[in-house]
């Protein structure tokens, strides 16, 4: 019997037939799919209603090889987006995209150490690693990943290949570092720069600070005919950062197996002549000198000013030139950082104060209150604060934060410098005058008095301050300075303000990292450097003690004077000017007093001349004329109103003065307290056209050093041009006004010239003017003579002290050159053995580091040579120091002894010249090359 199934039955019975049919068409292959669909389709089955699902393991089976699908898809996604009103926020921001980034790049960076340290030792010269050796196998399991379709970037070359991995490299990059190229990505890289061209570009940005990331990709984007895209300069940056990352890990390695790794290594010996100290007995006055400033042109800008998150970057600085910020704030000043407490920037002018005899806080506007030292709001880093010793080599930086040049900047360096390098130090600083009462009420104050520290302003910034303050802070009046300048800082800033316009808008690890780097090029700039800063400064000290000495020797025969006589008259000009008192307040209240009877008198006198002018107008009106009559009354009325006005002005200044000072009856012209003060009140106005004629003076001599600047454009340096030529008609116009402000002193003072206007050079030779109140033309240090005298032999003394010091420097840096080579070599020695790698790579770094030592032994050789060398040669043994290369140091300490007194301490031995001059050409075949 047949069973009739059913509408319902008939349903479910279909429902399960396609059912079971669907689990047999998913289990099969993509072909076997293909053919029952088309047999289905001969009898006219409905398949569109039968969903597919690829089966397992062909899921991409169906995607073309031209690709464009997935772009396909996610446009249509968006579409779907638009009109459903729902959208997909990314919750992740760009420092989440950097953070996860930076620990894919820590988990395989020792790999990558290890692989760049491959391919230095296998280098071959042509930035390719040579053939493998017997330990190296390549992968050929089944789970190798191998690097197809890779564009690998070269400075003259372009080029997509295919690299096959070690079997002992388990990311892409380590594989791309032993061919020569570094990644863009650090777990899917597509992109590949070869690692020379990143080497090319750090150094071309060390040497010429301007050029940028954007420069470097622009210049290769052109070389390979490419059109410029701006993520071009993210793919670089990223490698560069991981470059550097690199190499800062390789000189980890190597300075650990130095033995150079410990705290403040680099401050101790980054300068052979300041810091590696001998046994010897130097007796220097000051053991170590340095140079304080800060410098504002490395601003930072704060990412968060348009409203937009900021740009955090997780990196951290790697350098030891760093302070860190928490220890700045320790000697923050009351509390809080001065921007919060006045919200007024830093931009206004200090208004000078007339009164003050010596005050070089009117002058300076890093030493005016905490209050003042602000900085705009948009900028999160305002500068840099650095410390650099005599020699130009960079110690301490710190960053200048939201703030202008605070106390606690240079406090912080101080406290560093004190605890590392000790007693008997000098600090030349802009403001040294006014920081020194600063540093002496801080916590450092009783430390810095127990160590002996001294601070002093530099040659350059001492001209500015007034006679008064350069007497005691000016390097030259200072012993144990010698030729030291104070000026380091300055030098250092020249160079790294081109680094602005590059770091302005960075992340602030980038703007560290580009600062460091650029630091790190000027300390081994200043390095190779070092034996002709010695050279210079020695022949320069010897030709100024010859040249001063016969000088000094004809004036004193014709002043019939003495050394001792000079020493006198800056002590007369110190007692003089430190006698030199403001009046007392009822003085000058009496000074104001008489000048104002003295407009008194004049507007009397103008109120009688214009009722008298009324007067006669009134006679002299012609009969008819109503509107000429009517124009000569009123302009008689104006002028006798204003002047009437102004006399009662007078009148009641007058009164409020004899007020306060408890006059009961005006003075009378030519009374005897009048006169007394007369001729305070032509003194004071004898002051202010003095001053005039100094800011006039002042502003020409900077505007003229303006115009020898580099990088300044072509209309700014004819528009000082112009405003030099009309500010010497005012010059001339002010010289007028205090030649006839001094003529009506009594005595008069001494009139100035033309001539000597355009010599003065310094503030200092306006303070004796200035500070007269008598004549002190008869006393013998004031004369012209005797005082150029006087300078003369403070810079012999300098010239002296100089030599002294240079004859210290310069067996310290011998004996630093050989005690390293000595150490270096032992080590590359062990480590071959050891870590070959890391041998080989400190063997090329040394190569270098021996040929600039070559070129030291050879300038410091003739040096030694020259007839007015009078320091020691040979050897010397550091300072609580042990070697363990006495037999090479007595052997080297021999043979110099030995040539000494083979040639009378003059020459060195021939054959050791001929060694030093083939050091020499080994050292210009390197740089060649």
């Amino acid at each position: 019997m047949i069973d009739v199934l059913k509408a319902g039955q008939q349903t479910r019975r279909r429902e399960h037939v396609n059912a079971k049919r669907q689990s047999c068409i998913q289990e099969m292959s993509a072909e076997d799919h293909a053919a029952v669909e088309t047999m289905l389709i001969d009898y006219d089955t409905d398949i569109e209603s039968i969903p597919y699902t690829a089966p397992p393991g062909e899921e991409g089976a169906e995607f073309s090889h031209e690709g464009g699908e997935y772009e396909v898809f996610q446009g249509l996604a968006q579409q779907m987006a638009d009109l459903s009103g729902f959208h997909y926020i990314d919750p992740h921001t760009r420092g989440d995209r950097i953070n996860v980034q930076n620990a894919n790049w820590d988990l395989q960076m020792e790999g990558l150490v290890r692989a760049y340290l491959d391919y230095r030792m296998q280098d071959n010269g042509d930035g390719m690693s040579s053939v493998l050796s017997d330990d190296d196998t390549l992968r050929d399991d089944a789970d190798t990943l191998i690097l197809q379709n890779i564009e690998l970037v070269n400075i003259f070359s372009r080029k997509f290949a295919l690299l096959q991995p070690l079997a002992s490299h388990r990311f892409p990059n380590e594989s791309l570092i032993y061919h020569g190229y570094l990644g863009c990505s650090p777990l899917h890289p597509t992109v590949a720069i070869s690692l020379r061209t990143l080497a090319a570009y750090q150094q071309s940005h060390r040497t010429c600070p301007q050029f940028s990331v954007q420069a470097q990709c622009k210049a290769l984007c052109h070389l390979h005919d490419i059109p410029y895209q701006p993520y071009l300069n993210t793919q670089f940056s990223d490698a560069y950062d991981v470059y550097l990352e690199i190499l800062h890990r390789v000189d980890s390695l190597i300075k650990a197996a130095l033995k150079r790794d410990t705290q403040d290594w680099c401050l101790l010996n980054s300068c052979p002549c300041c810091c590696y100290k001998l046994d010897d007995k130097d007796n220097m006055t000051f053991e170590w000198l340095a140079t304080i400033n800060g410098n504002d042109s490395l601003k930072r800008w704060s990412s968060s000013i348009y409203g937009t998150s900021p740009r955090d970057d997780s990196q951290t600085r790697h350098s030891d030139y760093w302070l860190h910020r928490a220890n700045i704030d320790q000697f923050q000043l009351n509390g809080a950082q001065p921007h919060e407490q006045d919200p007024t920037d830093d931009w206004e002018d200090v208004v000078q104060s007339d009164s003050a005899p010596f005050n070089c806080v009117d002058h300076w506007r890093n030493a005016g209150p905490e209050a003042r030292k602000c900085m705009f709001s948009v900028f999160d880093e305002s500068g840099i604060f650095i410390v650099a010793c005599r020699h130009q080599f960079i110690l301490l930086v710190c960053d200048m934060v939201k703030s202008g040049k605070l106390s606690k900047y240079p406090l912080t360096i101080l406290d560093h410098l004190l605890n590392v390098y000790g007693k008997n130090g000098g600090i030349a600083y802009d403001i040294g005058c006014a920081f020194s009462k600063t540093l002496a009420n801080s916590c450092l104050g009783p430390q810095a008095c127990e160590l002996n520290l001294r601070l002093m302003v530099g040659a350059f910034h001492g001209h500015a301050h007034n006679r008064r303050c350069q007497i005691d802070w000016h390097p030259m009046y200072i012993e144990g300075t010698g030729h030291t300048e104070g000026e380091g800082c300055e030098h250092v800033f020249s160079s790294s303000n081109e680094l602005a316009h590059s770091t302005r808008h960075a992340t602030p690890f980038h703007q560290h990292q580009t600062i460091e780097q650029h630091f790190a090029f000027w300390d081994d700039d200043k390095y190779a450097a070092l034996s002709t800063f010695l050279q210079n400064h020695y022949r320069e000290a010897l030709t100024a003690i010859q040249t001063l000495t016969s000088e000094l020797s004809s004036l004193e025969g014709v002043l019939n004077l003495t050394h001792t006589n000079f020493v006198s008259f800056h002590k007369e000009e110190r007692s003089y000017l430190d006698g030199l008192k403001e009046p007392p307040v009822k003085d000058r209240v009496s000074v104001r007093y008489v000048q104002a009877l003295d407009e008194v008198d004049v507007r009397q006198k103008e109120w009688n001349t214009a009722r008298e002018a009324a007067n006669q107008a009134l006679v002299d009106i012609h009969v008819g004329g109503y509107q000429e009559m009517h124009t000569t009354i009123n302009q008689a009325r104006i002028r006798v109103d204003g002047s009437y006005s102004k006399l009662q002005n007078a009148e009641a200044m007058a009164s409020h003065l004899e007020i306060q000072l408890g006059i009961d009856k005006q003075w009378e012209i030519d009374s005897k307290p009048y006169r007394q003060f007369h001729q305070e009140a032509s003194l004071l106005t004898y002051h202010t056209a003095l001053n005039d004629l100094e800011r006039l003076v002042m502003m020409r001599l900077f505007e003229l050093s303006k115009l020898s600047l580099s990088g300044m454009g072509y209309k700014l340096r004819q528009q000082i041009s112009k405003a030099l030529q009309r500010r010497s008609q005012a010059i001339r116009n002010a010289l007028s006004r205090f030649n006839l402000q001094a003529a009506a002193l009594v005595p008069p003072r001494p009139q100035l010239t033309w001539k000597d206007i355009v010599e003065y050079s310094f503030l200092g030779k306006f303070d004796l003017l200035r500070q007269s109140r008598s004549d002190i033309r008869t006393l013998d240090w004031t004369k012209p003579a005797h005082r150029e005298a006087t300078v003369k032999y403070f810079k012999l003394q300098c010239a002296c002290e100089e030599i002294q010091r240079l004859n210290i420097e310069i067996r310290r840096l011998c004996t630093a050159i050989h005690d390293e080579e000595l150490t270096v070599n032992a080590t590359i020695n062990s480590l071959l053995v050891s870590n070959k790698p890391v041998g080989l790579e400190l063997q090329r770094q040394w190569r270098s580091r021996a040929a600039i030592n070559a070129a030291h032994l050879f300038r410091l050789d003739q040096i030694m040579s020259q007839a007015g060398f009078s320091g020691k040669r040979g050897l010397g043994t550091r300072l609580n120091g042990t070697s363990s290369h006495e037999p090479e140091r007595m052997m080297a300490t021999s043979t110099i002894s030995t040539t000494d007194e083979q040639s009378g301490g003059d020459n060195l031995e021939h054959e050791e010249q001929e060694q030093n001059v083939e050091d020499f050409a080994d050292f210009l075949a390197s740089v060649v090359e």
